[in-house]
């Protein structure tokens, strides 16, 4: 039987990176305002809404080519926890009309990452398979 983990770890990759840098591109071309207006409301300094770029667009970007992955990943994680505190928090518990849970996107994004951090990046990568957090 031929096993297929390092397809799949590309696979994994890919979709998580590509549509996670979807949502970071639409920030680069529209800036930050909305992150900003959440971050100084929960008392945090403006700064810190930029690092929406490097969770969004500077690591979706290294786990799709496959270079420091498992920290790219790690980096996404992160992100995802500060998004769901700021923005999401109140939609923990609730679920959608259409009956599924609120915050399914950033699971998705959250735990994709995760297992691409455990995972590794396979031998589909700039970085190989054995390289240093990848």
């Amino acid at each position: 039987m031929q096993r297929n983990d390092d397809t799949g770890k590309l696979i994994l990759r890919l979709t998580i990176g590509i549509l996670l840098l979807m949502h970071g591109l639409f920030k680069l071309m529209n800036g930050t305002p909305g992150i900003s207006a959440l971050v100084l409301a929960n008392g945090w300094p403006v700064w810190v809404a930029y690092g929406v770029y490097i969770g969004e667009v500077l690591a979706p970007a290294l786990i799709i080519i496959g270079l420091l992955t498992r920290l790219g990943a790690a980096v996404i994680v992160i992100n995802m926890i500060v998004a769901v505190h700021l923005a999401h928090g109140a939609q923990l518990f609730q679920i959608s009309k259409s009956g599924g849970w609120l915050l399914e996107t950033q699971a998705l994004y959250l735990f994709g990452a995760l297992a691409i951090a455990l995972l590794g990046a396979g031998r589909f990568s700039l970085g190989g398979p054995n390289g240093r957090f990848n």
